[in-house]
């Protein structure tokens, strides 16, 4: 049986997990692996909707993947958290392994 502190744990971290669970959010997470970014920037690169980007940049800042200040005008996006790249490195490698077996299957027919 889970003890509460491991529940609260796997809580927290399936919140992580929805807060990055969004095509769009995964990519302003690879727009902002190499630095820091403007909101106006993300918006340009992700989708031409800025309120959309903002708003799953909420959820992100929310969640503690993302963090920001303001210079000016400007809102400046970072990740709170780089390691989180590792997360989506293994993702792909469980992807690349799945076109293998995929591609085995395929040789079968």
């Amino acid at each position: 049986m889970l003890t509460r502190k491991r529940q609260l744990l796997f809580k927290k971290q399936a919140e992580i997990a929805k807060a990055i669970a969004h095509p769009l959010r995964i990519a302003i997470v690879d727009f902002l692996k190499d630095d820091e970014q403007c909101v106006c920037d993300i918006a340009v690169h992700i989708s031409p909707e800025r309120s959309n980007v903002s708003r799953h940049l909420s959820v992100m800042v929310s969640a503690g993947i993302l963090e920001y200040r303001k210079e000016g005008l400007k809102v400046i996006y970072k990740l709170k958290t780089p390691c989180i790249l590792e997360f989506f490195s293994c993702i792909t490698a469980v992807l690349k392994q799945q076109a293998k077996e995929n591609e085995k299957l395929l040789s079968a027919l």
